[in-house]
């Protein structure tokens, strides 16, 4: 007979799944980091690149046939029965009946609250785009497809390459680096048509109060930079602001097409 530990500490690494004593004490993202000391670096960082060049060819495979899809960001940390979850999963919802993949990190909180949300509607697309943590947090089950990532910048790139725009509700450390990631991308027109959308105006208020005082106050950003953030509390209005830019978007796209001589076939 099996006797199974259910106490065992677990941990996804890419496609494996390591238990026990297996568990290494570090993460590949802090291996990489890492200054390794007299020359060990040379011989090992060629053949990380492999591993990470797996990375972006499993990732771009996974995702390449999504719809248009919106990645909603928030706390691991939010309890179930809280105004975010509620708030996190009526977005997940809102979006995934208006057509959209709904793409989160995968892990619990709000994160589950928008896969949860999107997976309410029939023929909708629960996306989770995991990490390799150093303390254990498995994919929630509202995710219909789950990619586990040793590598923060390869899944920061899929965040971004396949969503049509970002809605933050509130969190943490890993939310607010998704956040400024996304506005600075928009700022620097690495990305264009990018809408960025925070969800809770009295937990993001803080915030938006110091970058107008603080970071406009002082000249660190330009005015018009404050254009690239809409705060709501309705999941309504965050839809909206996505879908207005998706059809801004397709229209220049038309235009551009249109100057360079391309005809568009009409629709039958």
């Amino acid at each position: 007979m099996i006797h199974m530990e259910h106490n065992r500490r677990e941990r996804r690494q890419g496609q494996a799944v390591v238990r026990g004593n297996l568990v290494p004490s570090s993460t590949h993202d802090q291996r990489l980091l890492a200054r390794q000391g007299s020359s060990d670096w040379v011989h090992m960082d060629p053949w990380r690149v492999l591993r990470i060049q797996a990375e972006f060819v499993e990732g771009f495979g996974q995702l390449a046939e999504l719809p248009q899809a919106v990645t909603v960001f928030g706390s691991a940390r939010t309890p179930e029965n809280s105004a975010d979850y509620e708030m996190g999963q009526a977005l997940g919802r809102r979006l995934a009946e208006s057509g959209y993949a709904v793409i989160t990190g995968g892990g619990p909180g709000v994160m589950e609250a928008a896969n949860r949300g999107a997976r309410d509607v029939d023929g909708a697309v629960s996306v989770g785009l995991g990490i390799e943590l150093p303390f254990e947090q498995s994919m929630n089950d509202y995710v219909d497809l789950g990619i586990e990532f040793r590598y923060f910048f390869v899944r920061k790139t899929m965040f971004v390459k396949y969503s049509c725009g970002f809605i933050a509700l509130p969190g943490g450390f890993g939310t607010l680096d998704e956040l400024f990631e996304a506005l600075t991308l928009v700022q620097t027109h690495k990305v264009t048509s990018f809408p960025v959308v925070l969800m809770g105006s009295q937990f993001w208020g803080g915030l938006l109060d110091w970058i107008k005082d603080t970071l406009l106050g002082t000249g660190k950003i330009a005015a018009q930079d404050l254009d690239l953030i809409t705060v709501t509390d309705d999941p309504d209005e965050a839809v909206r602001i996505i879908a207005d830019a998706d059809r801004a978007r397709s229209h220049q796209r038309g235009q551009e097409l249109e100057a360079a001589g391309v005809q568009i076939a009409e629709p039958q």
